[in-house]
């Protein structure tokens, strides 16, 4: 059983992607069943609180090696004006979306294109370096949260960018020290990051980030391996 949360405090269309139909998958990543992206948000009463489901996050460089943040915009319903990685959302129970890592990939390609308008040619498919999973649990409030099944992918590429005001506050490019430096400075500067950011950031990316110009992140990947947080 869910908690109780009165919808029309939220945002029009927001509430209106909530009911997108998430895949609810086990800890081996098996998909169950299809659930609404409102029902695997949403805290429920019973251990461990929330259902777990697949999502992806997606790290996309610059030519010149800068990643792309994006913050939340403040409709958001989870993690509202956060600052996050480029694009974060879920594979969605639909025969394209299924298929493990390349469900995963056609969704982060759909997203980026949604929520920052990059065009899908800017992205294709094949550019999408998968590198791991990572399997979390993190609250946003009393209410909402997440537990997901995150596909992790990073893509180099040149591309232009027209955010949708009701996903995406706004974007900015940052170097290695650049985001060292956020990460040092968000609390006492008053700055949010989404929690699978920081644990991303904090276990993988560095290292990921010093193989973008040798050739090695598929070196780097780690496919096979579900890590648990």
């Amino acid at each position: 059983m869910t908690v109780d949360v009165n919808m029309q405090v939220y945002d029009d269309e927001q509430i209106r992607l909530m009911g997108e139909m998430c895949i609810v998958v086990d800890e081996n990543d098996t998909p169950l069943r299809p659930e609404t992206k409102k029902n695997c948000h949403l805290k429920t009463q019973t251990p461990p609180g929330l259902l777990l489901h697949r999502a992806f996050s997606v790290f996309l460089f610059s030519p010149d090696g800068r990643l792309l943040l994006q913050q939340r915009a403040d409709e958001k319903i989870t993690f509202p004006g956060f600052f996050t990685n480029t694009c974060c959302s879920h594979p969605l129970w639909v025969a394209s979306e299924m298929d493990g890592v390349d469900g995963a990939r056609r969704a982060a390609q759909r997203k980026l294109e949604h929520e920052l308008g990059i065009p899908a040619e800017q992205v294709p498919l094949e550019k999408f370096q998968f590198m791991t999973r990572l399997h979390y649990l993190a609250a946003s409030d009393g209410i909402w949260g997440e537990h997901e099944m995150d596909y992790i992918f990073i893509i180099k590429a040149a591309v232009t960018v027209d955010p949708s005001p009701n996903e995406v506050k706004s974007v900015k490019y940052v170097t290695k020290d650049e985001l060292k430096h956020l990460f040092a400075t968000a609390k006492s500067e008053g700055i949010s990051l989404t929690p699978w950011f920081q644990m991303i950031v904090e276990r993988f990316l560095y290292k990921w980030w010093d193989r973008l110009d040798d050739g090695g992140l598929k070196a780097a990947a780690d496919p096979d391996t579900i890590h648990r947080v």
